[in-house]
């Protein structure tokens, strides 16, 4: 399992990568359902298999609709693609620099760390996410209704700076 969780990470950075080289939003939306996806797995493997679903739905729900609007506001004819010149060199910077960075801090790092929850069901009793259900519904029942208020307004937002003069959101730029 611990080389699930290494695939999970090495995925996660790698889509985050993805999604800060690349400057159109038609590729760049693709990194970021990765990264949804790759940290929706950590979740899984250290025992947050309901909270990982809920927050999978949500975030690519929120994805399609910014996605949506973005898209109709960039209508490129030729957008830059993964092959591009300054994407390559842009990608190869960021990996650069997570490299460099994560080998400041490699010595503190232990595989025996990463084992998820799913590994020691010989000394629990109950699986990992029974808790966080929960809680999210108890003590974080004032942040749901929080985060559905933001997101609410996020939608005005969008909907708001891509209505134009009075012609709608989707139109030709």
């Amino acid at each position: 399992m611990t080389y699930f969780m290494c695939l999970f990470l090495l995925g996660l950075v790698l889509g985050l990568v993805g999604v800060a080289s690349n400057p159109s939003p038609y590729f760049a939306a693709l990194g970021l359902v990765v990264v949804a996806g790759m940290g929706c797995g950590v979740l899984v493997a250290y025992g947050g298999a309901f909270l990982s679903l809920v927050l999978f739905l949500i975030y690519l729900g929120g994805m399609l609709v910014v996605f949506g609007y973005s898209a109709a506001l960039a209508a490129e004819p030729y957008p830059e693609s993964w092959g591009s010149r300054s994407v390559v060199v842009y990608t190869l910077v960021y990996i650069l620099g997570v490299v460099g960075v994560s080998g400041l801090f490699w010595g503190g790092w232990y595989e025996g760390s990463w084992v998820p929850v799913d590994e020691l069901t010989e000394f629990s009793v109950l699986r990992g996410d029974m808790g966080g259900v929960a809680l999210v519904y108890s003590s974080g029942g004032a942040m749901l209704v929080v985060c559905a208020w933001v997101l609410l307004m996020t939608l005005f937002v969008v909907l708001e700076l891509t209505r134009g003069s009075s012609r709608g959101a989707l139109r030709v730029v």
